[in-house]
């Protein structure tokens, strides 16, 4: 088996939290460019602290195979990591050419 049964909650939560840490990092640049990188760090902490929180309560809930648990969240974890930097270096590079 290639997905874990529950496999769009999981994109579903993955999709949320990094909307949730994106919003927050542009929100933090948008408001006082010199501060934007602790706004950045921060969300990205708290993204990291919210999905360690869900692989500890679904692998608790759950008594399917581990790995292809473990293998789906981070190819999902570091896919929706690698479009939030992307996005926020592009606006970084708007900010800079003004």
């Amino acid at each position: 088996m290639i997905l874990v049964p529950k496999f769009w909650l999981l994109f579903g939560f993955l999709a949320g939290i990094t909307y949730i840490a994106y919003s927050v990092a542009d929100l933090g640049l948008k408001r006082n460019p010199d501060v934007g990188v602790m706004a950045i760090m921060g969300s990205i902490a708290l993204k990291m602290i919210f999905a360690m929180a869900f692989v500890l309560i679904y692998s608790l809930k759950s008594k399917e195979n581990g790995f292809v648990f473990v293998l789906n969240f981070f190819s999902l974890y570091l896919l929706f990591s690698f479009f939030e930097i992307y996005c926020l270096l592009r606006n970084l590079r708007h900010q800079n050419k003004k």
